[in-house]
């Protein structure tokens, strides 16, 4: 069954299960794991047998792209590498081991064409080789392919039925939540039934893929934003705004409580399983821990819900950064970056921050809202070494925090000015004449938030001013769906004095 291709959102909600509910959602969710395993183990036999054929060596020496494809192609049909034939497979199995009241057809395909994607993506080289999951590294989630049959989404009860297993949704109250209502309006496509470890229990939710765009909370503007995105801030320029803000203001690293709980976790492994350690303490390379002790299960259920508190206010930051961004304009331009490269030279800042995941956030947001996020060439336009007035590049240390225009006519700070630069550029080319007419009209907004100042008449390095980064953004945007005021919202982040979208430190 092809998916249609229309545009899709997501509208997750919590399910009521009761103890004997979830004895019976743990047992198919064992099938399902066991299921997965044995498809995935055939579909690594069939990809290791195609490979090892003679045809396939010479499909790969080729030239011609349709050729080859095709040739690949015919291969995969040939040897059973197909997601129909794998499917079938993964039906058989199914049916041998009398699962059909724990899963039905719908579920069955879907377990076996997410083994075969899985082999796929490994076979094209985009990802590594699948691992089987084991007890300790279960399935997650179990989804359908419509909501006609299997797991399936009744909007008139509120609840998700799946082969005569009934689970009420929590739903808010009437009126409480006009986006969640607006959002179950919507035509459910296929649903996702989910779990996962809160404070050391379990939770169900189940995800409906509903047709259509998500409803907004608030009215987005049209214009041109342009960004300087670092490992800890993005610098943000827009038509009425100017900022350097702060990445996950709220996340303060409990790095001292980790590494406590990590060390204590490693004494209890060393106490439990001393075969798996030699005469100087290190680990014995082929042995493997056996003994699980419950004050070990305790220490790794804090250490995870310690990360997953961690990453659940990460995205709620980067997705409010998004927001107030996509209230200035829907076509964001940034350099194109290498998060890998921010890993290797601010780790620790990296793992915090999570700039990577912002970026993603953001593109998403902003295709959504009918925009898009645009790449721009770091090579070739070097916003932080180029300057307007003269049209010239100049290297600066990391430590140069201030740019000294080429006229001598004012500093800049380097992170707002490579993000002015940016929304100025057009066709992956700097204008000087374009850059000059939307400096004329930034330079006042940049001098009154102090992003700009006069050139000191003695021109020492000193009177250059410190800034850091911003922590809160407030962003004055019109709701496009009436929702009730938020009392936590509205206590967290206070008014802006100056009535400008984002606020703004003063030196």
């Amino acid at each position: 069954m092809k998916r249609s291709t229309t545009p899709s959102f997501v509208l997750e909600l919590p399910l009521a299960v009761a103890p004997g509910q979830e004895r019976i959602l743990l047992g198919r969710f064992e099938a399902a794991r066991r299921l997965y395993n044995a498809v995935l183990g055939e579909a690594l036999r069939r990809q290791r047998l195609m490979r090892e054929a003679r045809a396939w060596h010479k499909a790969r020496a080729l030239k011609d792209k349709k050729e080859r494809a095709a040739t690949f192609r015919k291969l995969g049909a040939d040897y059973g590498f197909t997601s129909s034939a794998l499917s079938s497979f993964g039906t058989e199995c199914k049916n041998a081991a009398g699962w059909r009241g724990r899963l039905g057809a719908h579920e069955t395909q879907k377990v076996s064409e997410r083994a075969f994607a899985a082999v796929e993506a490994f076979g094209f080289g985009v990802r590594g080789k699948p691992r089987f999951k084991g007890k300790n590294r279960p399935l997650h989630s179990i989804e359908a392919k419509s909501n006609a049959a299997g797991i399936r989404w009744k909007a008139a009860t509120g609840c998700l039925e799946w082969n005569g297993l009934i689970l009420a949704a929590q739903l808010a109250a009437e009126g409480k939540d006009r986006w969640q209502q607006e959002a179950l309006a919507r035509k459910t496509k296929f649903c996702r039934l989910v779990w996962r470890n809160l404070r050391g229990r379990r939770r169900w939710y189940i995800q409906l893929l509903q047709a259509g765009t998500s409803p907004r909370k608030h009215e987005i503007a049209t214009g041109t934003v342009g960004l300087d995105v670092g490992p800890s801030c993005v610098a943000i320029v827009a038509e009425g705004a100017a900022a350097l803000v702060g990445f996950c203001p709220t996340i303060t690293q409990p790095w001292q409580e980790v590494r406590r709980l990590q060390r204590a976790l490693d004494r209890s492994r060393r106490a439990t399983n001393p075969h798996c350690f030699g005469p100087d303490g290190t680990w014995k390379k082929g042995t493997r821990q056996s003994v699980f002790s419950a004050r070990y299960r305790n220490l790794k259920t804090r250490i995870a819900e310690a990360e997953r508190r961690l990453a659940s206010e990460r995205k709620r930051s980067h997705g409010e950064l998004a927001n107030a961004i996509l209230s200035h304009g829907t076509v964001v331009q940034s350099e194109a970056l290498s998060c890998r490269a921010f890993q290797r030279r601010f780790g620790r800042s990296v793992k915090v921050k999570a700039p990577g995941l912002f970026l993603q956030i953001l593109r998403r947001k902003a295709e959504s809202a009918g925009g898009e996020v645009r790449d721009l060439n770091t090579r070739t336009l070097k916003m932080s070494q180029y300057d307007h007035p003269t049209g010239q590049y100049r290297k600066k240390p990391l430590s140069e925090r201030w740019h000294l225009l080429g006229d001598e006519s004012a500093i800049v700070q380097r992170d707002i000015y490579s993000a002015f630069l940016a929304r100025c550029v057009i066709d992956n080319r700097h204008h000087p004449s374009h850059i000059r007419e939307m400096w004329a009209a930034a330079e006042p907004l940049l001098r009154q938030a102090r992003w700009c100042r006069p050139q000191p008449a003695s021109g020492k390095a000193k009177a250059l001013p410190t800034v850091k980064p911003s922590e809160r953004v407030a962003c004055r945007r019109k709701p496009a769906i009436d929702h009730s005021p938020d009392a936590v919202a509205a206590t967290r982040e206070p008014g802006n004095p100056d009535g400008s979208a984002f606020r703004t430190p003063y030196l």
